[in-house]
Order: C-alpha cells, then sequence, then structure tokens
C-alpha cells in the first residue's frame, strides 16, 4: 500500500509512526483516559492532514502544541462538569484502600514500587486549574522548554514558568516526594524510547535500550500457575516485550510516579503495569504487574471518569 501513497500521504504516514506514541503519552498525562488521549492525538493529526503540511518545519512541535490545547479544551469542559462530584469522589481514590469486594492482601503482596501513589497522582492532577495541569506536565514530565508551552497555553514563558511551580508545590502538597523531578529527568527519555519501540514493533530499536545482562519476569497472581516466569538476555526480553506489549496495545508512561513505569492498556483498559529498573540508560530488569486483582485495584485510581469526566468519544 505504501507504494501506491503520494509524496504527502508518505510523509505523514512516516510523521505518524516517529511521533504517535509520543503524544499519546503526552495526552495521558494531562487526561489521565488513555481512549480521550487517542482520540485528542487523532484529533491533532486530522488538523495537520488539512494544514499547510509542507509550511510546517516543526511537525513534532507543531503537533505537541495542537494536541496540548485540544487537551486543554477537554479539561476545560470537563471540570465544570466535575464541580459537584470532585471532593466526593475521585478525590477519595487517592490513598484510598482496595475495594471491599476485592479479597484483602498481604501489605508485602501489594503492588509495590510506589504504584499506588503515583498512579493515584493522576487523580490529584485534577485538583490543578487546566492551565496549571498543561504546565506542569509539558515542563516537568516531558521536558518541554516554557516557550513551546506559552504556545500551547497562549500565555506568556514566565507566567507558564510560575503555572507550572504552583502545580508542582500542589503536588507536593499531597505527599510527592521531591526525588520525583530527579527520577524522571533522568528516565524520561530511556522510557520514552522504549515505548516508541515497542508500539512501532522494532526490534533493533529494542534491543540497543536493554542491557547485556537484561532479565524480566511477571507477576500474574498466586494462583497462576506462570507466576515467576520471565525471559533473560535481551534477545528473549525483547521478543517477550514485542509480543505482548507490540502495535496491539496502547503503551503511556506513569507521568508522575517516583519511578519510571509504563502502563499498558488493551482496548481502553489497564492489562498491566511494566515497571522498568535503569541503570546507565540502559533497561537491566523488567517487573510485569498482570496480576488480575492488583490491576484492578490500579484501574480504580485510574478512573476516567475522575480525571476527564469519561469524554472519550468512540
Amino acid at each position: 500500500m505504501a507504494a501506491t501513497m503520494g509524496p504527502k500521504e508518505a510523509q505523514l504516514a512516516e510523521v505518524w509512526r516517529a511521533n504517535r506514541p509520543y503524544l499519546v503519552d503526552l495526552a495521558f498525562g494531562m487526561l489521565g483516559d488513555v481512549g480521550a488521549a487517542e482520540d485528542a492525538v487523532q484529533e491533532a493529526f486530522a488538523r495537520l492532514t488539512d494544514s499547510r503540511f509542507d509550511e510546517i518545519e516543526d511537525k513534532r512541535g507543531w503537533l505537541i502544541v495542537v494536541t496540548s490545547r485540544i487537551c486543554l479544551d477537554q479539561i476545560h469542559s470537563a471540570r465544570s462538569r466535575r464541580e459537584r462530584t470532585l471532593e466526593t469522589s475521585a478525590i477519595d481514590l487517592v490513598g484510598a484502600s482496595a475495594p471491599a469486594s476485592m479479597p484483602p492482601m498481604d501489605p508485602a503482596d501489594r503492588v509495590t514500587l510506589d504504584d499506588e501513589v503515583g498512579l493515584a497522582l493522576l487523580v490529584v492532577l485534577q485538583k490543578l486549574s487546566p492551565a496549571e495541569r498543561v504546565a506542569f506536565v509539558l515542563h516537568d514530565v516531558f521536558q518541554l522548554p516554557f516557550e513551546t508551552i506559552a504556545h500551547s497555553l497562549g500565555r506568556s514563558a514566565p507566567t507558564c514558568r510560575q503555572l507550572a511551580r504552583r502545580a508542582r508545590m500542589k503536588i507536593r502538597s499531597q505527599g510527592t516526594e521531591e526525588r520525583t523531578e530527579v527520577s524522571i529527568s533522568e528516565q524520561r527519555q530511556v522510557a520514552e524510547e522504549f515505548i516508541q519501540a515497542c508500539s512501532n514493533g522494532d526490534m533493533s530499536a529494542l534491543l540497543q535500550l536493554l542491557d547485556p545482562g537484561v532479565w524480566g519476569d511477571v507477576d500474574l497472581g498466586p494462583y497462576d500457575p506462570r507466576n515467576g516466569q520471565g525471559a533473560k538476555g535481551p534477545h528473549g526480553v525483547a521478543h517477550n516485550l514485542l509480543r505482548y506489549f507490540g502495535s496491539s496495545t496502547t503503551l503511556v508512561s506513569n507521568p508522575i510516579g517516583g519511578h519510571p513505569v509504563v502502563l499498558s492498556f488493551n482496548r481502553d483498559k489497564l492489562w498491566a503495569v511494566i515497571q522498568l529498573t535503569i541503570v546507565n540508560n540502559l533497561v537491566k530488569k523488567i517487573h510485569v504487574i498482570a496480576d488480575p486483582v492488583k490491576i484492578a485495584f490500579l484501574s480504580a485510581q485510574l478512573d476516567p471518569a475522575g480525571v476527564v469526566g469519561g469524554t472519550t468519544a468512540r
């Protein structure tokens, strides 16, 4: 099919392949709903198709600005619908225990690695104003300069800097640790490249991210006989990753958790949590959490009704 494409269509396809995983990750950080994030990116690409494509020098930068504005519009519209239930529903999820219908779990067997806190912070994001949320996610999470953020928000760079600072203070007031900033700054690039490689089924790129001694294992729950199984070595690990987390799933990062964590969604439902141990800019270990009980608990922290008002248009 690629041979029948015109020059513009071929360029659009390449821009889509190169930028879509990054943009979905970015939109998810602002919306907390993977379906809404995918819709926002789809809309941004539709606008790119209708634009003066050849005149846009920095197409990635253009898409970042447009996607951010689409997300900002969604946040604005959802916020007004959420005001009446904010304090009594979604915010209560922060630090909440597993629902009563779930069997109790031993603390040592709970989702570790700060997942409860880190993922619940997606819900805390709704306590920020729309402009604060966009400034925080774009700068503190995605390391974008305030000049770019200013284009997204239609405000000056100094104003955007102040918005991000206020957001950071609110996030910290919810019990996060300052080490989060350091972790994101140092390891964000590897997590982004990991998502890109898996999403595009790029074995070569994935192998370049894996340490020669990399190994991985999976938590499928105490009653699954495959629990604890895994693979060793770059090729074995990469094969498993592309088998289970290739193009059939949507991968996004946990935007403000204390550890490099990738969330895997299948048909808009959280399917697995992938924890990356990164040493010297290479992935040294991969731990996958796919225990249905734990995933159900974490899904409650990511309830889109509490984050973007269930605005996914499907």
